[in-house]
């Protein structure tokens, strides 16, 4: 088998303002960086409005969906497409999950914008307007009967509307790492879940690939080892990178890589090798572009 790649040119549609750092040129950067990898290209489909309807309510949708081009927060912008970009990235986290469900990719990474991570039930913040990760999860639980998805999440910052929209599902583990104090303010290990079903890694500014090394090899391994997940969704931000502009982290791309390759590893002993990350942060295109090319090279050489 292969490992998927699912892009769509709407994802370049979605347009925010000069000096934004949530650009169109990311895609260009995580384009160039898969050229030559032994991946198979594919288009994300659109979303639907049920697949929406897993995690967020009608009327949010609808807000979304009718918006048009303005500003929703401080950081939130859509233009006239960023309907169809988000609708993308919904589309295409669902069919990289189904392909890998049904035997015929062995794992995928999902390269769209805008990321989601950030998306709580009814509010778009943090760049992000739908929770595409959590709708997959809740896509694996409800449309291929699991029991047992775990979602780890590595971005730089903390992915408050995932852990949000999966705070009160107890067949799922959210893992996430993050630097704190930082935006948006949350992801203490307080915050643990409605079912004790979440857990936060918080990883003080300039934290290097080391301290992050033990702490999933002390925590968040063995964590995801006891609950034993039949499938496992990555939400893949390379803002946790020393050269990203948005944040304090000292991550590079062998530590991605490392992460990775690990968390393949927990893939095969548990999901049979069911994997599929989503693309979230990365602002520096030159590190992006590095990082993602370690990502996706360690998910084809497992696939």
């Amino acid at each position: 088998m292969t490992t998927s790649v699912y892009m769509h040119e709407d994802c370049k549609k979605h347009v925010t303002p000069d000096g934004h750092p949530e650009r169109v040129e990311r895609m260009g950067a995580v384009e160039s960086a898969l050229e030559g990898l032994s991946v198979t290209q594919r288009e994300a489909p659109m979303g639907t409005v049920d697949d929406v309807l897993l995690c967020h309510p009608e009327r949010y949708y609808e807000y979304i969906a009718g918006h048009g081009a303005g500003q929703l927060d401080a950081d939130t912008h859509m233009s006239q497409d960023s309907y169809l970009a988000t609708m993308r990235a919904v589309g295409g986290a669902l069919a990289a999950v189904d392909e890998v469900m049904d035997g015929k990719a062995s794992n995928a990474f999902v390269a769209t914008r805008p990321p989601g991570h950030h998306a709580e039930r009814a509010k778009p913040m943090g760049f992000c307007l739908f929770g595409h990760v959590a709708i997959a999860a809740k896509h694996l639980l409800e449309r291929h009967g699991l029991s047992r998805v775990a979602v780890v999440d590595f971005d730089v910052h903390h992915g408050n509307g995932t852990q949000d929209l999966l705070w009160d599902e107890a067949r799922t583990l959210f893992i996430t790492s993050q630097q704190v104090p930082h935006w948006p303010g949350t992801g203490e290990r307080s915050e643990k879940g409605a079912y004790d079903n979440v857990m936060n890694i918080p990883l003080k500014p300039k934290t290097d690939g080391a301290v992050m090394r033990k702490a999933y090899e002390e925590e968040v391994f063995p964590a995801l080892q006891k609950f034993a997940p039949e499938f496992l969704l990555v939400s893949a931000g390379f803002d946790s990178h020393a050269d990203d502009p948005l944040a304090d982290l000292a991550w590079v791309e062998d530590d991605f890589r490392w992460l990775t390759d690990k968390l393949c590893d927990l893939a095969d002993t548990h999901c049979g090798g069911k994997l599929v990350s989503v693309l979230e942060g990365g602002y520096d295109l030159a590190s992006l572009g590095r990082s993602v090319r370690a990502h996706v090279d360690v998910l084809a050489a497992r696939g």
